[in-house]
């Protein structure tokens, strides 16, 4: 029966399916990059080889091929191919798919089962999945964007391998394009320099940089378009970043990292990312305070000062002038002399004070308010030290007991240099005395 917008035609097939499904490739040969795991010596290469196939991870951004990689491995491997989601899915579907499995294997058809988004699975959810693996009824072909270390059970992980598929470089972008424009059958309507600008913005993801393809492709004109006009019609993708997720934890350790390593250009770099990605601005406030109480300490005794001044500007200017307070603090810190001298004797500390946390103070430098214990010898040749030459005693006054512990070893750096003066000029005082 004609719907109410039949016009006597059908649609020819491939005029329907979006440009991404029509390039979908067909074999492993065919997928544009992900060399490091489909290579002859690529751990999928070595199981393809030997007819080994076992249960496997991908971990990996939007658009690297991670759906299409599963159902080609089915394809060679002669398995049965049930894709899910683990958003939509639940106990009853996953019940489903595995008593499906097992009628298949008892008439000799093996299922490979792939899950998308599989890391939102929970965790007795995940567990789940082992006896079926275990027993053969399955071959697990997972898919997360998030570090499974974090996000999939142990046992699940003990089980599978995790492949990492990486974001597409210009050149895999580039042959993508190419492959696009033969399907199309005509060129995109872009200068070189608008090429460029557009293989950019699908920012390493497959998937976006076909449909943004298509976008143009559609366009009526006689021109090329440069760089400016192609931005006017086209938005750029955004960034991808998780404020809770790998990208916000990878992130703010390069920032922290490029600090340490006194790069300011790439400290500002990632500083702008964190930014522009909607991370707030006050946990970069935050973080970078403690990248100078860390890294710098005591070699500039100012920093922490610049980045709470940073941190109350920003409060009081709000967004996006207050961000230029917080950019500013991130060039001083990577500027500034680093020393984490005092970082790690507060490290050391704090485990001597765990292994030896009963032992008392010594009785000469406690109080005596009371005659007992002034008869227990509580205060018992305490020496003022605004008494003694030079202001120092050169006292103990760790536990009697305790070996004397040396913990913070200032570097020949920044305002540290004058510290350490004075720690090797304490240490022969009390060598002396």
């Amino acid at each position: 029966m004609a719907d109410l917008f039949d016009t006597g035609a059908k649609a020819e097939p491939a005029k329907m399916q979006p440009l991404a499904d029509r390039l979908r490739p067909k074999s492993l040969d065919e997928v544009i990059g992900q060399e490091q795991v489909l290579g002859p010596d690529s751990p999928l290469g070595v199981m393809l080889a030997n007819n080994s196939l076992g249960s496997l991870i991908f971990w990996g951004p939007p658009g690297v091929g991670k759906t299409t990689i599963a159902r080609l491995l089915a394809g060679e491997s002669d398995l049965h191919f049930v894709q899910i989601s683990a958003i939509f899915s639940g106990v009853q579907d996953l019940k489903k798919v595995f008593e499906a499995a097992k009628i298949r294997a008892a008439n000799g058809q093996g299922t490979l089962l792939f899950v998308d988004e599989i890391h939102r699975f929970n965790k007795a959810q995940q567990d789940g999945f082992l006896p079926h693996m275990e027993d053969g009824t399955i071959l697990l072909v997972g898919a997360t964007t998030e570090n499974p270390s974090f996000e999939l059970n142990a046992a699940l992980l003990s089980r599978s391998q995790v492949l990492v598929l990486e974001r597409l470089d210009l050149a895999d972008l580039e042959r993508l394009a190419q492959r696009a424009e033969k399907e199309l059958d005509k060129p995109l309507p872009l200068t070189p320099d608008a090429r460029a600008a557009l293989l950019e913005m699908a920012d390493g993801d497959g998937r976006a940089l076909l449909n943004l393809i298509e976008q143009v492709s559609a366009w009526k004109t006689d021109e090329k378009l440069d760089p400016a006009a192609l931005s006017k019609r086209l938005m750029r993708r955004a960034a991808q970043y998780d404020k809770s997720g790998d990208a916000h934890y990878n992130l703010i350790s390069a920032l922290h990292k490029s600090v340490r390593g006194s790069d300011p250009d790439a400290s500002l770099y990632w500083f702008a990312r964190m930014l522009t990605g909607g991370e707030d601005p006050r946990y970069l406030a935050r973080r970078i305070t403690r990248m100078a109480v860390e890294d710098i300490g005591l070699a500039d005794t100012g920093a922490h000062r610049v980045c709470l001044d940073a941190w109350e500007t920003y409060e009081r200017l709000g967004s996006p002038e207050g961000e230029l307070a917080l950019a500013q603090a991130v060039v001083y810190l990577a500027l500034a002399p680093k020393s984490n001298a005092a970082y790690v004797a507060y490290k050391g500390a704090m485990k001597a004070a765990k292994q030896t946390g009963s032992e008392p103070p010594p009785k000469h430098i406690l109080n005596a308010p009371t005659s007992l214990m002034k008869d227990q010898g509580y205060g018992d040749g305490y020496a003022y030290d605004h008494d003694a030459e030079d202001g120092f005693s050169g006292q103990n006054y760790f536990p009697e007991d305790m070996k004397r512990g040396v913990y913070y070893l200032p570097v020949e750096r920044g305002y540290e240099r004058e510290l350490k003066k004075r720690v090797d000029y304490f240490a022969k005082l009390r060598a002396k005395r």
